[in-house]
């Protein structure tokens, strides 16, 4: 049934995959499906913002965030799932949405928080990642 399943995560808050990850092994193992773990940087935002950064700061946190997120499928993921390591660059919901259809996705499965006042008033990742979905989306709750 599914044959991709995309799993974003934020490797500096456990709890953005602490339920997820399990629920999207237990799919990879179920249908062979090949797993894609993605995590964003944001960037920047406001050009005058990045002037206060060095020249290759950019370059350099994508970088280690890749080799950060190589360890954590290394420990994480067992070797008989088949997974693909994917760093993107950019605004997190944009940036989930954008790689899930490059990739060609069947299935996101995305971990949520509890709400906090906050998030009823500009919506979190996971939210926006279900409203703009072009493929099934499974929320898992914290």
């Amino acid at each position: 049934m599914y044959r991709d399943i995309l799993l974003p995560i934020d490797l500096t808050d456990p709890s953005s995959w602490h339920k997820a990850l399990p629920v999207a092994l237990s799919f990879c193992r179920s249908f062979g499906a090949r797993l894609h773990v993605v995590t964003v940087v944001p960037d920047f935002g406001m050009a005058i913002v990045g002037q206060y950064f060095p020249e290759s700061f950019e370059k350099q946190m994508i970088e280690e965030t890749r080799k950060a997120l190589h360890a954590f499928v290394s420990e994480h993921v067992p070797a008989e799932v088949p997974v693909q390591h994917v760093v993107a660059h950019g605004t997190v919901y944009q940036e989930i949405l954008r790689k899930a259809n490059e990739i060609g996705v069947d299935l996101i499965v995305i971990g949520s928080h509890r709400p906090e006042l906050r998030d009823y008033l500009l919506g979190p990742n996971a939210a926006r990642v279900v409203r703009h979905a072009e493929m099934s989306v499974l929320v898992v709750r914290e």
